[in-house]
């Protein structure tokens, strides 16, 4: 590799590539944010340096010499490449890509990302919904929305490299439409909900041990229930829509269906709850957007009030 000559200071080169493309040290000077005899002296540092004259002044005007010609283009273009690769670093520094479930994309994230742009306009998110568990250790996407057991507790330990911030913890409702619940008296008592028509949906990691039927049952005491006679979906967000339909009573979390639940669309149906389970943010601890990345943690931490 060849080696590079000792280059000139940055900053008498800047002024020199503003002034020339200006024709004023004035005009430097302000978009610089420096006096017009600083300007005159880093110019005149760099004739030194060079040693040859870069201007012809005249007290009206100033001009570029034969040799400034030559240099103001090179430095020109020099500092609008320098420009524009940084411009596409910090462009890339604020691209995130975050994983989520359908039923957290469609009623947390997606209704709230107006906000993230007032807050964050240079962030730009790309949003993956799926079931599947993306390889966040892999590089798959810059950041996963995970919903297990508090990062405290005995749990699975995280793949090496990775970092996991905790957001909010939930509780589970058994929740209707005011269709469904059009003609009953509110609370009703759990012994009666096994003769109801209830809304499930399939947990793709069994060993999450997460809220489900059969452990509301147990929780509420009650003794006599059938899951085979629930409507099983395969995804939690269907069995949400399903219950706001009116098609049944399901269990739900209760930040999954704030906004739900505030608009009227859904109602808890009895007095019963069950603990979920937690939200963290897991990212590779070594992701060159880290601060990017705790911005983004720190808006989606900010979304939702304390579980009731």
């Amino acid at each position: 590799m060849a080696t590079r000559g000792k280059l000139p200071p940055l900053n008498a080169l800047r002024a020199f590539e503003a002034a020339a493309r200006h024709l004023s040290f004035k005009a430097a000077a302000e978009e610089l944010c420096v006096t017009s005899t600083a300007i005159s002296h880093q110019i005149r540092h760099l004739e030194s340096l060079v040693g040859m004259r870069l201007f012809d002044r005249t007290p009206r005007a100033i001009s570029l010499t034969e040799p400034g010609r030559r240099l103001f283009p090179v430095l020109r273009d020099g500092f609008d490449r320098l420009a524009q690769a940084v411009g596409e670093l910090s462009e890339v520094s604020h691209s995130i890509s975050v994983s989520v479930t359908p039923a957290f994309a469609s009623k947390i994230l997606i209704p709230s990302l107006a906000g993230l742009h007032d807050a964050h306009p240079e962030i730009q998110l790309t949003v993956d919904a799926t079931e599947r568990l993306a390889d966040v250790a892999r590089g798959e996407v810059d950041l996963a929305v995970r919903y297990g057991p508090p990062a405290d507790a005995a749990s699975p330990a995280l793949a090496p490299g990775l970092r996991a911030v905790p957001l909010y913890t939930d509780r589970y409702f058994a929740c209707a439409s005011p269709a469904w619940v059009a003609g009953r008296a509110l609370p009703i008592a759990a012994a009666q909900l096994p003769g109801e028509r209830l809304l499930s949906y399939a947990w793709k990691n069994p060993a999450l041990r997460g809220p489900t039927w059969p452990r509301w049952m147990q929780h509420a005491a009650v003794a006599s229930f059938d899951e085979g006679r629930c409507v099983l979906f395969s995804e939690e967000s269907h069995a949400l829509q399903a219950a706001i339909d009116g098609a049944g009573v399901a269990l739900v979390s209760n930040l999954l269906v704030s906004r739900d639940e505030a608009a009227g669309r859904l109602l808890r149906v009895c007095a019963e709850s069950l603990d979920g389970l937690q939200y963290q943010c897991v990212s590779r601890a070594d992701n060159p957007k880290i601060e990017t990345l705790r911005r983004v943690e720190g808006w989606l931490a900010g979304l939702m009030p304390v579980a009731e």
